[in-house]
């Protein structure tokens, strides 16, 4: 028999996953061309060369041992040096390798942190939307998610709400941004009052708390957007890092965590962040893919490739009637449910073949998530079913 924990999850097992696997059903009986899986953030784009490039040059020229051996928890040297000298030229900072801890992707990363930080009962708080599987991360500790609801206006964060739910029990925040899944990037203004706040209520607190961020999609941003170095607003910050999207690379599982030397209980935290690697299972990131990421610091994939099909989607959606938000990064687009059940919009779009994530994954039910990492044939050829769909709801009537 499983654990009755393990019963819950089984039962409520991921909706994006199941989706996942019903367009893979479809794409049989229909044709893949003919079905537009808009479920997963599955990246379309090919890896950079270079990556392909690296794997082969230190296969052959390392030594097996040290390859494909054990190594410090907490990663190789060298590569933690490179990313840490990597993020200095970029944000200016002063890191060097023992403010670097390497992890099996921004999903391992979340964990070891978490792992690292919570005592049973303590709270962990998250601004909806946001992807799901932090409830299950922050469960795996036996911590209590509080979700602040969402600013459907402008979907940055809502810090008056905020303020008002931190508590003694506060132990971290968790932001991600640019945001899966409505793409947006936080401010400069709201990192601003959000790092003010916790700086406050630490103080009247009397305790730490620790500002997690979580970064996959940092280098997928549009139209001259920048993205914001959270540590440099709030010095309690960890920050969790991926290249399985900046890289198309989610199969390999690599990313990292920073832990800036300003925040408290630095050295205990890097010690705990290593031993946390260890006793998860993950006993450390992967070797070869670490010695991969070191040499493709500079590489990146074909933004514009994303960036088309965004514009596409969204000017086609918005033609049609549909309300979105245009995506100021990642590669996803959020879009208001036609219907007030958007579990009820997701079916209807069934029958044209179309599938799409409901908001109440995000902890945001009225939308829709479209991941738009997919062919640009697959963009193009979903808006004849989407015009079904909004002449079926009356949208194009209603826009005449």
């Amino acid at each position: 028999m499983i654990s009755r924990k393990m019963e819950d999850l089984v039962k409520g097992s991921s909706v994006i996953r199941a989706m996942f696997e019903e367009g893979r059903q479809m794409a049989a009986k229909y044709g893949e061309e003919n079905v537009f899986d808009f479920s997963l953030g599955n990246p379309n784009v090919p890896a950079p060369a270079e990556v392909n490039s690296a794997i082969i040059d230190i296969v052959n020229n390392t030594d097996s041992v040290r390859l494909h051996g054990y190594m410090s928890n907490v990663g190789h040297d060298e590569v933690r040096e490179a990313i840490a000298e990597s993020l200095n030229g970029k944000y200016g900072t002063a890191y060097g390798k023992a403010n670097i801890v390497m992890t099996v992707g921004a999903a391992g990363g979340l964990n070891v942190a978490l792992k690292a930080i919570l005592n049973p009962g303590d709270e962990v708080i998250a601004f909806a939307p946001y992807f799901g599987e932090y409830n299950n991360y922050v469960s795996n500790y036996d911590g209590k998610m509080v979700i602040i609801t969402p600013d459907t206006e402008t979907f940055q964060p809502n810090l008056a709400e905020f303020e008002q739910k931190i508590t003694d029990k506060t132990a971290c925040v968790i932001v991600n941004s640019p945001n899966n899944p409505t793409g947006v990037i936080y401010s400069e203004e709201t990192l601003e009052k959000l790092g003010k706040i916790l700086d406050e209520k630490q103080k009247a607190f009397g305790r730490t708390i620790y500002l997690i961020t979580d970064e996959p999609y940092r280098e997928l941003a549009y139209d001259g957007a920048e993205v914001p170095w959270v540590p440099d607003f709030y010095s309690n910050t960890i920050v969790g890092y991926s290249y399985s999207k900046s890289l198309s690379l989610p199969g390999e599982r690599i990313g990292y965590l920073v832990i800036p030397s300003e925040a408290d209980g630095f050295e205990e935290l890097a010690a705990a962040l290593g031993v946390a690697t260890r006793i998860l299972g993950f006993v450390n990131a992967p070797s070869l893919m670490q010695f991969v990421i070191a040499k493709c610091l500079d590489a990146s994939t074909d933004v514009s490739y994303y960036d088309r099909n965004r514009n596409t989607l969204y000017e086609g959606l918005t033609k049609l009637g549909f309300s979105c938000q245009k995506p100021e990064g990642a590669f996803y687009l959020f879009m208001k449910s036609p219907l007030a059940d958007e579990k009820e919009f997701v079916g209807m779009a069934k029958k044209y073949n179309i599938l799409l994530v409901p908001g109440s994954t995000f902890m945001c039910p009225g939308y829709v998530r479209i991941a738009y990492c997919v062919s640009y044939e697959t963009v193009k050829g979903s808006l004849a079913g989407f015009e079904k769909l909004a002449d079926e709801l009356g949208l194009i009537r209603g826009m005449k």
